[in-house]
């Protein structure tokens, strides 16, 4: 399970400035519910030209709501020049770090100041528009962006790559492209470590075989994790690629339950099962 600060949770259980502004001079909207992230950021500015109001509404995962949440605190009583200064880096330094596998959270927050500024600034609708060839298919990541997160954050790796900007999080078929792109901006320095996942085979399993893969995992992979806790997860049912659970004990009353359905036990179940699993709560 990843490892989260204090701040990022607090930040998750109890987000800072969500809704909507009516009136807003800023409107940026980033990501989409197809993707799994989406962000909307709204500001008002009063009469200094400083941001008075800021709210986000957004669809993600908790890294995603504790970045929003701590960009609006970030942005409150700066001027937009002074707002557009920050990068993702510091928004991840505000909530004390975040897990490299999300570092793609506080980019979404940064593109989404950027496209409320420019919303504000040009008249745009204040959506990010695709820019330049796109690379990661599944996300529709482009070139451009790679580039950017790339020596902005100077990734080396192709892992890296995926954690900032969710591209070769997929299907993995754009991955020797992010590889060459990787090379062509730090040469000798980049890192292909990830590229034998590009060929790596999905297991074939059948129903029966998925559905005993799928137990074990929870006996031995999630259950422990949970009981920690007093919590504790039962299967009911699986349908296709959808896999049905059963929160019991501590989690059903617990309010990040959906946070570490998403978190811990889905990406245990892809990681040892099949990675086109899906985890539901039976209703």
């Amino acid at each position: 399970m990843w490892d989260y600060t204090d701040k990022v949770m607090d930040h998750f259980r109890h987000p800072r400035n969500v809704g909507f502004i009516k009136d807003a001079d800023g409107v940026g909207e980033v990501g989409s519910m197809a993707c799994g992230d989406a962000l909307r950021l709204m500001f008002k500015l009063d009469e200094q030209g400083r941001i008075e109001d800021v709210k986000f509404q957004t669809f993600g995962c908790g890294s995603a709501i504790a970045s929003a949440s701590a960009l609006t605190e970030m942005l409150r009583g700066k001027t937009l020049e002074e707002a557009e200064k920050l990068t993702n880096q510091d928004i991840a330094e505000f909530l004390g770090g975040l897990p490299e596998q999300k570092m793609h959270c506080s980019v979404l927050g940064r593109e989404a100041l950027e496209a409320a500024i420019e919303n504000y600034r040009n008249g745009t609708i204040g959506q990010v528009q695709l820019e330049g060839r796109v690379v990661c298919i599944c996300f529709g990541v482009t070139e451009e962006k790679i580039e950017r997160a790339i020596r902005e954050n100077g990734l080396s790796t192709v892992d890296q790559v995926t954690n900032y900007t969710k591209a070769g999080g997929g299907c993995g078929g754009c991955k020797d492209e992010i590889a060459q792109i990787l090379e062509r901006i730090n040469g000798h320095l980049a890192v292909k470590e990830s590229q034998p996942e590009v060929s790596k085979p999905k297991r074939k399993l059948t129903n029966i075989q998925k559905i005993q893969l799928i137990q074990e995992t929870i006996d031995r992979e999630i259950r422990p994790e949970l009981k920690k806790d007093g919590g504790d997860v039962e299967l009911v049912d699986v349908d296709g690629d959808k896999v049905i659970l059963s929160l019991r004990g501590s989690c059903v009353e617990c309010r990040v339950a959906q946070f570490t359905l998403k978190t811990l036990v889905e990406p245990k179940l892809k990681s040892f099962v099949s990675e086109d699993l899906v985890v539901v709560e039976a209703k």
